[in-house]
C-alpha cells in the first residue's frame, strides 16, 4: 500500500470517528431532552419559570362612592324591580340559574347575559331612580357592592362576580317592608346626590369668531 493511500485511509478513519462523536452527542442530547419534558410532564420535576400562570389576571375590586338610600325610602316589591343578571363569574350557566333563583322569589328578570370580570361576590349597579330598588335587591346578597351609572330608569344590574355562590337563603333576608331602607356605614346622603343632579352642567364656551 502506498504512503497516499495509507494517509487517505486514516483521513476517512478519523472522519467516520469524528462523525460518530457527532451523532454520539445529539443522540444523547435528544435522549436527555425527552426524559426531561416526560418528568415536566409527569410533574415529577418542577422549574419554577415555567410554572407562571398564563391565564388573565383575576379581577380586581375598584373603590367606588356608596350612597345612602333616600331618606325614608322603603323596600320596593320584588315585582317591581327589573333585574339584568350578568354573569362576570366565567361560569357557565351562572346566570341562568341565579335569574331562576331571582324569579322564585318575585323579582322580574329583564334579562341575562355574560358581564365583565368582576371580583368579589357581585356588584349591584343602578341609576338615581333605581337606588330603593339595588338596597332591596342587596338584601339577598349583603356582601354584593353598590355602584352607580347615568341610566334613567329604575332597572338594576345584578353583576355575579368571581366569589358568588348562591344568594341569601329567603328565611334569613332581612328585609321589613314596613321599615325604610338602611345604608351601610359610612355611605353618602342621597340627599347629595340629588341635589348635584339638579344642579345645571356648565356651558361650554363659545368658539372664537
Amino acid at each position: 500500500m502506498s504512503d497516499q493511500d495509507l494517509a487517505r485511509q486514516l483521513r476517512r478513519r478519523h472522519m467516520h470517528e469524528r462523525q460518530a462523536v457527532v451523532f454520539g452527542v445529539l443522540l444523547a442530547g435528544l435522549a436527555v431532552a425527552g426524559v426531561g419534558s416526560a418528568a415536566l410532564y409527569t410533574e415529577s420535576i418542577s422549574l419554577p419559570f415555567l410554572e407562571r400562570d398564563f391565564s388573565r389576571p383575576a379581577p380586581t375590586a375598584t373603590a367606588e362612592a356608596v350612597w345612602c338610600p333616600p331618606e325614608g325610602a322603603l323596600p320596593v316589591p320584588a315585582g317591581q324591580v327589573p333585574v339584568n343578571v350578568l354573569n362576570g363569574a366565567n361560569r357557565s350557566g351562572l346566570a341562568a340559574s341565579t335569574a331562576t333563583d331571582l324569579q322564585g322569589r318575585g323579582f322580574v328578570v329583564a334579562s341575562t347575559a355574560n358581564g365583565p370580570d368582576t371580583a368579589g361576590v357581585g356588584r349591584i349597579v343602578s341609576g338615581t331612580n333605581g337606588i330603593a330598588a339595588a338596597y332591596t335587591l342587596r338584601a339577598h346578597l349583603p356582601e354584593a357592592q353598590l355602584a352607580l351609572d347615568t341610566r334613567e330608569d329604575a332597572s338594576v344590574d345584578l353583576v355575579l362576580g368571581a366569589d358568588f355562590a348562591t344568594l341569601l337563603p329567603v328565611e334569613q333576608v332581612a328585609l321589613d317592608p314596613a321599615a325604610p331602607l338602611v345604608g351601610p356605614e359610612g355611605c353618602k346622603p342621597f340627599a347629595e346626590l340629588a341635589q348635584a343632579a339638579q344642579q345645571p352642567a356648565p356651558e361650554e364656551p363659545a368658539p372664537e369668531g
